[in-house]
């Protein structure tokens, strides 16, 4: 069975990660994926050519509305005889589907990775995309991917179709994320700290949904309490040369506590603690990863977060930095045994309701049960 995955761009994101592990895993023997980017093969894209699979980067960038771009996608997808088309994002949901549907694939099925979109934090562009594919959503998909119990019923009350939506959650390779302590001891020596130094980590790409000055405001609320911790973040636009972050640093006197390292492979599980302040989320990667690697969660209650954390970690309000401060003082206040058995338990959480394995075949079954139904439609 031939299966086209369209996705918006192969920059390292949670919904490009995703992909990448459930192609990683597809059974090849009885899939045959391929992959268009509407924009950049990004740093993903390598990474899923390197397991056999063809992917093709159409470098559409902004001009998403092209339609030099869009007779691009429908000749690809004409050439590609695809059984199925899955497409991830909102561009690739509208694009990607449109085009689908003109080149004559009945199955199409999209993939919705975001939840709440505030008009402060995201582009009208945004915005505008998703209430179109919410009024097309009753015609084009048979089916609607959501990996976030939130965002299925904020989409379904933005209007797109009730019966469609499926949520199928973000997986984990547990073998790959767990407890390191060689990845803890290094880590820490790299940034010239002691083996005992408190970690606390934000990992994600700078952005306001990610609400990096909560965060800092957070932190200037526990270092009085625990002056010897130190602050590592990581991710796009993470680095020195920021200089609106940076300057949230400095204003809240934490530049000599805080580490910005860009893309850093093996911080996971140095962390004593995740951070997670986000004003929006559907379903973060990080804090699954972070619970695989054993590490406590402190997020706030955006998207299915608290689902994800349950009672291995704390929720706290979005927007609420002070009650997050105190979350995050109460875990370190916690010895250093019980945050370990707290980690612990998190990893099992994640393990028994979030496994890559089991994930990938909720995918699978989903998509063989539309093509089922579709052949078995057009038997009768």
């Amino acid at each position: 069975m031939r299966v086209l995955y369209i996705i918006t761009d192969l920059s390292t994101g949670g919904a490009e990660t995703m992909l990448f592990r459930l192609l990683e895993r597809l059974d090849r023997k009885r899939y045959e994926p391929m992959v268009i980017s509407l924009m950049s093969m990004g740093d993903i894209g390598p990474r899923i050519t390197a397991l056999g699979i063809p992917v093709q980067a159409l470098n559409m960038a902004s001009g998403w509305h092209s339609p030099l771009g869009f007779s691009r996608l429908l000749r690809q997808i004409r050439r590609a005889r695809p059984d199925i088309v899955h497409t991830w994002l909102y561009y690739a949901d509208l694009l990607g589907g449109l085009a689908a549907r003109l080149a004559g694939v009945s199955t199409i099925c999209w993939g919705i990775r975001s939840s709440n979109l505030e008009p402060d934090k995201t582009r009208w562009t945004t915005r505008a995309v998703r209430h179109l594919c919410a009024a097309l959503s009753h015609r084009v998909p048979r089916c609607i991917f959501s990996n976030s119990k939130t965002a299925k019923q904020l989409h379904i009350a933005l209007g797109y179709a009730a019966r469609k939506m499926v949520v199928v959650p973000n997986g984990f390779d547990v073998s790959r994320f767990k407890p390191d302590d060689d990845a803890r001891s290094s880590v820490r020596a790299e940034l010239g700290l002691s083996p005992t130094t408190l970690l606390i980590g934000m990992i994600g790409r700078y952005d306001p949904l990610k609400n990096h000055a909560g965060f800092f405001s957070a932190m200037s609320m526990v270092l009085p309490y625990f002056p010897q911790v130190h602050f590592v973040l990581a991710g796009k636009g993470i680095d020195s040369g920021n200089a609106e972050l940076m300057q949230l640093i400095e204003q809240k006197g934490l530049s000599k506590n805080t580490h910005l390292l860009g893309p850093w492979p093996r911080l996971m599980a140095s962390l004593d603690l995740l951070a997670s302040t986000s004003h929006a989320e559907a379903f973060p990667n990080v804090i699954g990863e972070a619970m695989a690697s054993g590490v406590p969660c402190v997020a706030t209650d955006v998207g299915d977060c608290a689902y994800i954390v349950g009672d291995c970690g704390r929720i706290v309000p979005a927007g609420d930095m002070t009650g997050f401060a105190s979350a995050v003082r109460e875990i370190l206040n916690l010895s250093p045994a019980k945050r370990t058995a707290l980690g612990e338990s998190a990893r099992a959480h994640v393990a028994s309701l979030f496994e890559i394995s089991a994930v990938v075949r909720q995918y699978v079954v989903r998509q063989y049960e539309v093509v089922y139904e579709y052949l078995r439609g057009n038997s009768q």
